[in-house]
């Protein structure tokens, strides 16, 4: 499973990147609001505006990242590596957005990387050679029918 790490991280910092992006397109848009304005309209600007278009994009590729990934190893590997997305959240929030990180989100943080590294140190089959030893296993060989034809006999 740890080969897929590094598809693991791709996915992760898409999917953080897709949520600067998006912070950053609001800010840009300012306060919302849908008082006199068909609301259709409203969120098609939203949508559209070039930060909130190139994150929602960003959002697309790192799903179909995310499901390569699935498609390889379990999902309770792979899930909760996407919780590393809110630690380069977080701090990049911090030095570039100037928002507060106090001392409870860092220990959070610093849960949330230890629970991490934990879950990628126990590694474990890839869901495709889970799938692999499955059919192994079901899959009758020919000294087997014998044996079983022995039995019935």
């Amino acid at each position: 499973m740890t080969k897929y790490i590094p598809f693991i991280l791709f996915t992760v910092l898409t999917n953080a990147a897709a949520q600067v992006m998006l912070k950053y397109g609001m800010m840009q848009l300012g306060a919302l609001s849908f008082v006199g304005v068909n609301p259709i309209l409203k969120i098609l600007q939203i949508v559209f505006s070039p930060w909130v278009f190139l994150g929602l994009c960003t959002f697309v590729i790192s799903m179909a990242s995310h499901l390569f990934v699935l498609s390889k190893v379990d999902l309770s590997f792979a899930y909760p590596f996407l919780s590393l997305a809110y630690v380069v959240v977080a701090v990049f929030a911090y030095f570039v957005f100037r928002e507060d990180v106090n001392a409870m989100r860092i220990v959070g943080i610093a849960l949330i990387c230890g629970g991490t590294f934990f879950i990628a140190w126990s590694g474990g089959p890839t869901h495709a050679e889970s799938v692999d030893r499955e059919v192994a296993d079901a899959v009758a060989t020919p000294s087997d029918l014998h044996n079983a034809s022995k039995v019935s006999q």
